[in-house]
């Protein structure tokens, strides 16, 4: 799993990563001594890199930036690569977008522009980061919590799948990437449905309920 950006999201999914025996390969926009200690205290499956190398080491590559960074991600080792897109546009951060103020794209839209012979799957975007440490499952239990994913490829939505299942949860399809609307910032399966922030344990979401917020989202 290689990581293009390691604030709090993706740390996160790094960490239940190789608490599942997968290796990841760390990056962020400093350098990858500024990620020494984080590496370090990740264990041996870890390790920090340049973005570049980030993205040609990741059979599985999660970017997880702001969405004004997306000019400046390495597209030519991505290419041919499964991303996970994390991110989530945020005007006040960004900077406005005209494409995404007029919704006539959604993020993962946008990021697909920068790095068009990627494949890209919309996934984490919709969970804060506590929460996404503390309701992860094993297989099986009657509490594991779901996620959703939007994306165009069939393989690229297993292969994300079945990374998601390995971490501890469950996946529910939301549809193409000009769905991904549907699970951004201020929807009704965004934060809410695992409990409020303040409640760093959050609570266990199935997978009807995940449906049924998707549904009811409006553009």
């Amino acid at each position: 799993m290689g990581f293009i950006g390691s604030g709090y999201i993706g740390s996160t999914i790094a960490r239940l990563a190789i608490m599942a025996g997968h290796q990841v390969v760390l990056s962020n926009s400093r350098g990858p001594e500024t990620l020494a200690d984080t590496a370090a205290e990740l264990g041996p499956r870890a390790s920090a890199a340049t973005s570049g190398e980030a993205a040609a080491a990741g059979d599985i590559v999660v970017v997880t930036v702001p969405v004004n960074a997306f000019p400046n991600l390495p597209a030519a080792p991505l290419a041919g690569k499964t991303v996970i897109d994390t991110c989530n546009y945020g005007p006040e951060r960004d900077g406005h977008i005209p494409e995404l103020d007029s919704k006539s794209l959604t993020s993962s839209e946008l990021l697909l522009r920068y790095i068009p012979d990627a494949t890209v799957v919309k996934a984490f975007n919709n969970i804060f980061f506590k929460h996404l440490l503390s309701l992860a499952r094993p297989a099986g239990a009657p509490d594991r919590s779901y996620l959703p994913i939007a994306g165009d490829s069939a393989p690229a939505k297993a292969a994300v799948t079945e990374f998601i299942e390995s971490i501890g949860y469950g996946v529910v399809d939301a549809g193409p990437l000009a769905d991904g609307w549907r699970q951004a910032t201020g929807t009704p399966v965004w934060g809410t449905p695992y409990g409020p922030f303040s409640n760093e344990k959050g609570q266990p979401v199935g997978e009807d309920a995940i449906r049924a917020v998707l549904a009811t989202a409006t553009r």
